[in-house]
């Protein structure tokens, strides 16, 4: 009977222990989001602080505080996706560049080989004369605040700072087969005041350049 007993309280401490592992397993899953490792449509975006730009300076998320919509592109030199996508950027910029204060759109590079630090921004944005903040971050923590994966990828944020869109500019790597733009469409509905209709899509790109930490 004690045996028996002892058999029962193990099998129960068994299944506890597996329940409590179950429900913390599906406590993180609502966290992220369907394509997103990190995060879900309503979370607060990553906050960057002081992140060098090709302009010299050093840039915050919180410059950027009277914007209504602030658009995040994780991208960088390297990555033919992310070079396909440069002049979209720049037309992208060039739309709201007229209504100050309202939209703002930041692309921040966190690869660290030669090709994507900041002396090539410079020159990569010179060539193709962008007009928005072009950042690097060498810690590349950003791009893991934003459980980023891809260059390019994209979030837009509200005023609140709040993820309401995330994923793919569009659904098309190339450009004359565009039939849908998802970011244009979600800074419109931000601006309107309306819900997003399609709030995360899959994002396409190369894998961003994580550096592989010691014993990892």
């Amino acid at each position: 009977m004690t045996w028996q007993r002892r058999r029962c309280g193990w099998r129960a401490v068994v299944w506890l222990g597996c329940t409590s592992l179950l429900l913390l397993a599906s406590a993180r899953l609502s966290l992220a989001g369907q394509y997103n490792p990190d995060r879900n449509i309503g979370d607060p975006g990553g906050a960057w602080r002081e992140l060098p730009g090709i302009d010299g300076k050093l840039h915050s998320l919180a410059d950027l505080a009277e914007h209504e919509v602030v658009v995040v592109v994780f991208t960088c030199n390297s990555c033919p996706y992310a070079v396909d996508y440069e002049d979209r950027l720049g037309k992208l910029a060039s739309k709201y560049a007229s209504i100050p204060q309202k939209v703002a759109l930041v692309a921040i590079n966190v690869n660290n080989i030669e090709a994507d630090l900041l002396p090539a921004m410079e020159r990569r944005a010179s060539e193709k004369k962008f007009s928005f903040p072009y950042l690097h971050d060498a810690t590349q923590q950003i791009a893991k605040d934003y459980g980023a994966g891809r260059t390019p990828e994209f979030f837009v944020l509200n005023k609140q700072r709040k993820i309401v869109y995330m994923g793919a500019m569009d659904d098309n790597t190339k450009e004359a087969e565009v039939k849908q733009r998802y970011v244009e469409d979600a800074v419109e509905a931000v601006l309107a005041g309306k819900p997003v209709a399609i709030s995360e899509t899959p994002p396409v790109g190369c894998a961003i350049r994580f550096t592989r930490q010691r014993g990892g």
